[in-house]
């Protein structure tokens, strides 16, 4: 568990940039194998890798997507899966943040 600073996260990226590359990875294996590899992967690329994450306080984190994350995907955008993929995808995202920066109760 990584000691969290409110303030420091406002710099995301010089302070935990290892915590949020960890974040995202722990979300997309659990994700993987649970639905179409394509669709995970092209949220993953080309949504995620454009997403920006808060801290909202209280312990809570939010996961602010691109403007347009179906124009960003192709054809992907009209399979069945996406818009359940991108849910899930950034709520395992978001309890991520809360359990490696120790705000996670089930921790």
């Amino acid at each position: 568990m990584t000691e969290f600073d409110p303030e420091k996260f406002e710099e995301k990226y010089v302070h935990y940039f290892t915590e949020l590359e960890e974040a995202y990875s722990n979300a997309y294996q659990q994700l993987h194998g649970q639905y179409d590899s394509e669709v995970l992967r092209a949220i993953d690329r080309q949504v995620l890798s454009e997403s920006e994450p808060f801290y909202e306080g209280n312990g809570e984190f939010r996961v602010e997507l691109p403007e347009n994350p179906r124009d960003r995907v192709g054809a992907v955008a009209d399979h069945e899966q996406f818009e359940p993929v991108l849910e899930t995808f950034v709520d395992r995202i978001e309890g991520e943040l809360q359990r490696i920066f120790g705000f996670d109760e089930t921790a």
